[in-house]
């Protein structure tokens, strides 16, 4: 058998631990272990819904916890969804989604035209290959980033999306900030903004393409988009050694960025600009993305 998946369970009392946080440490008598449920007992497992009684003895599912606390993403419940509404509804049922705005506009581009037929299954909570060493990230981490950034993409703002790929967050950033607002994708491979192009003509933003307020680069991700700049919304798909100084200028007053950051481990952060221009930053949760790096790199680890 095996591995299936990680999830953060809560411990009965007589189980003490302490987790480590970005931000603070959240003493004995609390939260979570992570316990290995194996793909035979998928159809046995609970889902992450508060306090329910899980199978597991003594244990307990809890809320899906976020940010500081989990630090982790293997919680999030994997199953297959039959479309992109059943895939929608599965990250509200486990916690992942948490507001309709998202929900909904994640039912409005359909992510089964952004994943390459016959590589992956796009209705499954997993990443999937878009070729030349790229992938479309998981749901449930396209579902987190759109929750930390949705105040900052409102009708009439800016939104900066690095690593675009497939063009699939681009086009729901698209969406969120409207025709009034601008979305730009920015990705380093060519031949992927070309079939991102291709991707969003067919969805529910392509009319956004045609108005320019959404549009699709080829370029160096680690410089951002200066022509556009500044955003109030900065989103980073791949994982960079160090976050790039050039994104932090971009990034307006008030404005929010989130960008997976390290090599072997990685933390997702989340970068705050406030009005006055200083930048504070704290980690939301540990991540796997592929590295940030230029096109060379990338081709060769392809081949």
């Amino acid at each position: 058998m095996t591995l299936s998946m990680l999830r953060y369970t809560k411990l009965p009392a007589q189980y003490p631990c302490a987790i480590k946080s970005g931000v603070t440490t959240v003493a004995p008598s609390a939260f979570i272990v992570a316990t290995v449920l194996l793909e035979s007992m998928q159809a046995l497992a609970c889902r992450s819904i508060s306090h329910q009684h899980c199978v597991l003895s003594h244990i307990y599912s809890c809320t899906p916890l976020k940010a500081n606390i989990s630090r982790r993403m293997d919680y999030f419940w994997r199953r297959r969804a039959i479309d992109n509404t059943g895939l929608v509804n599965s990250l509200r049922e486990n916690g992942t989604i948490t507001t309709s705005r998202v929900a909904e506009v994640m039912e409005q581009i359909d992510r089964g035209l952004f994943v390459p037929a016959g590589v992956g299954d796009p209705y499954f909570d997993t990443p999937a290959p878009i070729g030349y060493n790229a992938t479309i990230s998981a749901p449930h981490m396209h579902a987190a980033c759109l929750e930390l950034l949705k105040d900052h993409l409102q009708p009439g703002m800016r939104a900066l999306d690095i690593g675009s790929g497939s063009g699939y967050l681009t086009a729901i950033f698209a969406l969120l900030v409207g025709e009034t607002g601008r979305a730009v994708g920015v990705e380093h491979i060519s031949e992927l903004t070309e079939k991102s192009v291709e991707n969003v003509q067919k969805c529910n933003a392509a009319h956004l393409l045609t108005s320019d307020s959404l549009s699709l680069h080829t370029g160096d991700g680690r410089k951002g988009y200066p022509d556009l700049a500044p955003y109030d919304a900065i989103h980073v798909g791949a994982a960079a050694p160090t976050i790039p100084p050039a994104l932090i200028e971009q990034l307006k007053p008030g404005g929010r960025m989130v960008i997976p950051v390290g090599d072997v481990f990685q933390d997702l952060v989340v970068i705050d600009k406030d009005m006055q221009g200083e930048v504070k930053q704290w980690d939301y949760t540990q991540v796997r993305y592929v590295p940030l790096t230029d096109r060379q790199m990338q081709l060769e680890k392809e081949q």
